[in-house]
Parts: structure tokens; C-alpha cells; sequence
């Protein structure tokens, strides 16, 4: 593990460069922070002691470390004595039941996968922020469409902090994939289009859970503002569906007016 430290850089995984190091690569702190879990028991591991990780725990540190195919089954060997389950790939199916949910619910819900690519959505994400059926894969980046869409500068600094939250979660998930090279095109991009990304992407923060507020304005029905908030859907991990609660009792109605126009 050392080694495989060794080889990594901070910017490799999201992380600034900070002061002159001693020694190249990742230190054991950091790896334990981007795994999720201590830097005792990272250091045990390390040392080889006899300690337990389960299966998530060690796919995490798996992605965090950016190990080969290769060198997952040796980890898994290492830790649990037996080769590693089926690597994860970035699933876009929506499954029946996912849909019937969506479809089903009288608030804005949508899915992403790992890139942040919408995937699937309901009617009211339809009426309430925009249509992305008739997008093709590329154009439905939820990422790209928040930092680059001129109708989310309206509020500076409302936008400024929009974009620092958003970065930071960008670099956690950066940070745990097993598939970095899906993301590259987006942070390319970002870089190059983004004074906000470029500055944030620097920083040292990242976000685990992103919940906020956000609003819609549908013609005719006035603003709505909304929560939300996300979560993985069991079936397909690379999945993450996100909800949009009202956030008051006037966007309650206001959704309710929108949900009856458009049945």
C-alpha cells in the first residue's frame, strides 16, 4: 500500500498540493480520509495487522488508491482471503420499478448516475426545470447545466456558493470512483469555462451529502422553492435518485397548481 501510495500525487485525487513534502505521494491520513474510515485503522492495514474491513470499505479504498483490476483481486486477498466481488460499472437502465416510482410521485424526482448524466426524470421535472428528453446524452450533465447555465447567475452570490457546494461534492465523488476517466472530460471542461470550478476545484473541501435549496420558475405559477436531497437506489449503486420537496407552504401550493395543470 505504500508503494501504491507513493505514486499518487494530491492532485490526482482532488486534493491541493500544500506545502513542500518530505515524500512524494499520498499521505496515510489522507487515504484514510478519502476511504472513510481511520487513520489507525488504515495504518494497521498498511503494517499488516490482523484487522477486519468489509467489503465497502475496502472498495473504497480500492478507489481511492485508483487500483488496477489487478490489483483490487490482490487486495481483496490480502484483507479477505478470497477474490473480490463484481466491479461496478456505470449503469444508465432505468429499472420498471425506479420508473413506476418517479412516475408516481407528485414532486420533482430525477436519476443520475455516476457523472452527474440525468438518466431518467418525472412530468414535473419536466414543467418545473426543463425537458431532457430532447437532449442527448451529453447535454443532460447536471453538473455542466448548473455551472454553466446563465439562468443560475441571475443571484452572484446565491451562484458563488451554488458553485463551491457543488464543486466540493464533484471532488467526493472524484475522490471514490473506480472509473476516473469519466470524469475527466467534465473537469476539462470545467477548468477551462469556470472561474468558480478552477478556484474551488483547488480547495481542500469536500461534500459527502449535498442537500439544498434550489427554485423553479414555471410560467404562470410564480417561484417555487424547493429541498432536496438524494439517495443511492439499492438495486443500482451507481444510480442516485434526487428529490424535490417544497420548501414552504406557498411553494406547496404552487407545485400542487403546476402537478393539476399538466395531468
Amino acid at each position: 500500500m505504500k508503494s501504491v501510495r507513493a505514486r499518487l500525487s494530491p492532485a490526482d485525487v482532488g486534493l491541493p498540493a500544500g506545502e513542500r513534502r518530505r515524500t512524494r505521494g499520498l499521505r496515510r491520513e489522507e487515504v484514510a480520509a478519502l476511504a472513510g474510515m481511520s487513520v489507525t485503522w488504515y495504518t494497521w492495514f498498511e503494517q499488516g495487522r490482523d484487522i477486519q474491513l468489509s467489503v465497502p470499505m475496502i472498495e473504497r479504498l480500492g478507489r481511492t488508491l485508483r487500483l488496477s483490476p489487478k490489483e483490487r483481486e490482490y487486495l481483496f486477498a490480502l484483507a479477505q482471503h478470497r477474490p473480490p466481488p463484481l466491479a461496478a460499472v456505470l449503469d444508465e437502465e432505468i429499472r420498471p420499478g425506479t420508473q413506476h416510482l418517479l412516475d408516481s410521485l407528485n414532486i420533482p424526482a430525477q436519476v443520475i448516475v455516476e457523472d452527474w448524466t440525468v438518466v431518467g426524470w418525472n412530468r414535473l421535472v419536466t414543467q418545473a426545470f426543463r425537458d431532457y428528453a430532447p437532449l442527448p446524452r451529453g447535454e443532460r450533465n447536471l453538473f455542466r447545466i448548473l455551472m454553466l447555465n446563465q439562468r443560475y447567475r441571475n443571484d452572484p452570490e446565491r451562484f458563488l456558493e451554488m458553485g463551491k457546494r457543488l464543486t466540493a461534492r464533484l471532488k467526493w465523488d472524484y475522490s471514490r470512483t473506480s472509473q476516473p476517466e469519466v470524469f475527466d472530460g467534465i473537469i476539462a471542461e470545467m477548468k477551462e469555462q469556470s472561474e468558480i470550478f478552477r478556484t474551488y476545484w483547488e480547495k481542500s473541501e469536500i461534500l459527502a451529502h449535498f442537500e439544498d435549496t434550489n427554485v423553479a420558475c414555471p410560467p404562470d405559477i410564480g417561484e417555487i422553492f424547493f429541498r432536496h436531497t438524494s439517495y443511492a437506489i439499492e438495486e443500482v449503486p451507481g444510480q442516485r435518485l434526487i428529490l424535490f420537496a417544497p420548501n414552504d407552504e406557498v411553494s406547496a401550493e404552487r407545485l400542487k397548481l403546476l402537478y393539476e395543470r399538466h395531468r
